[in-house]
């Protein structure tokens, strides 16, 4: 039976420059290891949350030597705790001006050593009625492989923000194995307010795993608003920790029989049927 462990998600306000935002994870990760967190995870953006895609085109930097991946090794090496960068802007060819950005999501074990990484698939291409209007793809390549990790506590499937609207995507992980998924974000306030909390808690239900959320908050540069709340939820869809729309950091113990027993009452992800041929029309 696996030991119950204490899981931390991270929530900040990142700035468009990538120095103080280092300086600020590198705090909040030491009060959470102190706090007696074993897997701390931080948001989406966590180095850089940079509005401008022409911008984070330019500040983007390969993942060798890249100041960002050093310090959450470096942080999972002194603290002895897992750590997953929730997403970090890779420059995918060095030499290239042009080259397009990885949205990447880390995770580091206790030595430091990265145990798996993965490509945000799902690009957040929208228009929002308040007149926010996004495009990732003209910056990002999107991932093509769903990740799982194993952990010392079960397995953990990587996601990033948008990727939370897809459920397949989730069921997948969970048909696969995972026992835990990962969801750092940076949720618009708009669609935060309206939709964050229900589909955490959806995926969470549908899969029967824990659901780790950590996410940006507050007023960023160019006046791009996010939503926070922060969220650890059981597999029961209950929410264990909701840090609300400031910085700080949603603590909870995880026990994960807890899993077994959704499964065991609601065993949904096993019951799939297939549909053949098209949908009629009506």
């Amino acid at each position: 039976m696996t030991t119950p462990f204490t899981a931390a998600c991270i929530q900040i306000n990142a700035a468009r420059e990538m120095e103080p935002n280092l300086v600020t994870v590198r705090e909040m990760v030491l009060r959470a290891r102190e706090a007696g967190a074993d897997l701390i995870l931080t948001p989406e953006n966590v180095t850089m949350l940079e509005p401008r895609n022409s911008l984070l085109r330019e500040k983007a930097l390969p993942e060798d030597g890249h100041p960002g991946v050093a310090l959450f090794s470096d942080l999972a090496r002194e603290t002895g705790a897992w750590i997953l960068a929730g997403s970090i802007a890779i420059k995918l060819d060095a030499a290239s001006e042009k080259s397009k950005v990885a949205n990447r999501s880390y995770l580091f074990d206790s030595r430091g050593n990265v145990a798996a990484h993965y490509d945000k698939i799902h690009m957040f291409d929208v228009d929002l009625d308040d007149g926010e209007s996004y495009r990732e793809s003209n910056v990002f390549e999107p991932g093509t492989q769903a990740v799982i990790a194993e952990t010392p506590w079960g397995r953990l499937g990587l996601t990033v923000c948008y990727d939370l609207r897809f459920a397949y995507l989730y069921r997948k992980l969970a048909q696969a194995g995972a026992e835990m998924l990962a969801v750092p974000s940076a949720f618009t306030h708009q669609t935060g307010e309206a939709h964050w909390h229900v589909l955490n808690r959806a995926r969470a239900i549908e899969t029967g795993c824990f659901v780790f959320a950590p996410g940006q908050c507050g007023t960023h540069a160019e006046d791009r608003q996010t939503f926070g709340h922060s969220l650890i939820i059981d597999p029961w869809g209950r929410v264990l920790a909701d840090v609300g729309d400031e910085p700080g950091i949603a603590m909870a113990e995880i026990d994960m029989t807890q899993v077994s027993e959704a499964r065991r009452k609601i065993p949904a992800i096993t019951h799939d049927r297939s549909i053949d041929g098209p949908v009629p029309s009506a």
